[in-house]
C-alpha cells in the first residue's frame, strides 16, 4: 500500500507518520498491493481531525475521527477501516455470484477469506416495534434528541404520513419523507 500524508494547521513528524503507517499495516492486507490511502491530519482547537480515504478499483473507503487524541483517532480508523472493508467485500462476493459484471471488481481486489464473514447476507439482530405518534417535525426532534437516539420514526400530522428525523453529522437535523 502507498501512503499520502497531508497535513493542515500542523506539522507531520516522521513519528507521527509512522505511528500512522504502523496502525494502517493492521488492515493492509486487505487491501491490493497497489492501493493508495490518503491521509490527512487536521488541526482545529484542540481536536484532532483524522481522515483516511483508500481508492479501490471502483470505490473509495472513507473514515473520519475526531479526537483531542492522536492515537485514539488512529485506533478509532482502523477499526472503521477494516468493518468497511469486511462489509464491502461480502457484498460483493454475494454480488459476484449474480452479477457477472461485478466480478471483474471482487476479482481485482485481492480477496482473504479468512477475513470475510462465511456468508455474504445481512444479519439482523434485533426488530423493534412501537406505536407511532402524531406529531410535527420539531417535536420529532424534541424526541429524539430526550430518547438519545440518531433517527426518529413518527406520524408527520401536517402530511399525515410516516417520517423519519435524523443527525446529521454536521450537527444539524434531516428529515425524509416517503415519495409514494
Amino acid at each position: 500500500m502507498h501512503y499520502n500524508f497531508t497535513g493542515k494547521n500542523m506539522n507531520l513528524t516522521d513519528g507521527l507518520k509512522d505511528k500512522t503507517i504502523g496502525k494502517l499495516k493492521r488492515i493492509e492486507k486487505l487491501f491490493p498491493e497497489n492501493a493508495e490511502a490518503n491521509i490527512t491530519f487536521t488541526t482545529i482547537k484542540h481536536l484532532t481531525k483524522m481522515e483516511v480515504s483508500i481508492q479501490l478499483h471502483k470505490r473509495i473507503l472513507r473514515a473520519e475521527v475526531s479526537n483531542a487524541d492522536v492515537g485514539v483517532c488512529l485506533d478509532s480508523i482502523v477499526d472503521i477501516l477494516e468493518k468497511q472493508t469486511i462489509k464491502y467485500k461480502t457484498r460483493l462476493r454475494a454480488r459476484s455470484r449474480r452479477n457477472a459484471a461485478t466480478r471483474e471488481e471482487i476479482n481485482y481486489i485481492d480477496e482473504h477469506a479468512e477475513d470475510m464473514e462465511t456468508n455474504g447476507e445481512i444479519v439482523i439482530n434485533r426488530t423493534k416495534k412501537f406505536a407511532l405518534k402524531p406529531m410535527d417535525a420539531h417535536e420529532a426532534v424534541m424526541e429524539m434528541e430526550l430518547l438519545g437516539h440518531s433517527f426518529f420514526m413518527f406520524n408527520n400530522t401536517a402530511t399525515d404520513e410516516i417520517n423519519v428525523v435524523y443527525k446529521r453529522n454536521d450537527g444539524e437535523y434531516g428529515l425524509i419523507e416517503p415519495i409514494y
